[in-house]
């Protein structure tokens, strides 16, 4: 039994550098963070760290999967909930200001690794790339759910306010471009919500 539970749970090696290189990459840039770094604040030996993965590309893989899980999570909440779906798109922009006001906020955190790995074939770029889909996939499900008509693009119009505020949000006050946002989103909802299929 309990070796079963150790099985289907990660080890404790793992979650710490997991969580250490979260929180070093997101503050300080990825690049710029050497696996020694994190080996040494993680507080693991280097056989540990490479037992667990194979080099630090697949830890900044993990470290987004990770990111992209908690999102859902956030996201998947809302949805639980069972609002109407004008109502779930304001949420979901709600959960995303909290974030952008949080203590720390440093932008969005797959824009990020996105900059600092360009090329469209490397893991860390797909992994950014398959999150992204994912979000806009959902926004799109949700905006459908509102008017069929222009959902899609009305989806990436809420992708493209929320990118801005994620980027703006740790350059200016977040308090004022949250509330820009919200009413931008409140904005858009109202008017997809108004149009008239084609």
């Amino acid at each position: 039994m309990a070796r079963t539970e150790t099985a289907n749970r990660p080890s404790e090696a793992r979650s710490r550098l997991l969580s250490t290189a979260a929180r070093i990459f997101y503050a300080e840039g990825i690049h710029a963070v050497g696996v020694d770094r994190i080996i040494t604040e993680a507080q693991v030996t280097r056989a540990t760290f490479y037992r667990h993965f194979p080099g630090k590309d697949d830890l900044v893989v993990a470290y987004l999967q990770g990111a992209d899980q908690a999102i859902r999570g956030q996201v998947d909440a809302v949805l639980a909930a069972g609002p109407p779906a004008g109502d779930a798109v304001r949420a979901v922009a709600a959960s995303i200001a909290e974030g952008i006001r949080s203590p720390g906020f440093r932008g969005c955190a797959f824009l990020n690794a996105v900059a600092e790995y360009p090329d469209p074939g490397h893991p860390v770029h797909r992994t950014v790339l398959a999150h992204r889909e994912w979000f806009l996939d959902t926004i799109n499900t949700l905006m459908a759910r509102i008017q069929q008509d222009s959902a899609e693009p009305a989806a990436q119009h809420f992708v493209m306010l929320r990118d801005g505020a994620m980027a703006a949000g740790c350059l200016f006050d977040p308090v004022l471009i949250c509330e820009t946002f919200l009413r931008g989103i409140d904005g858009l909802v109202e008017t997809h919500a108004a149009r008239r299929p084609a």
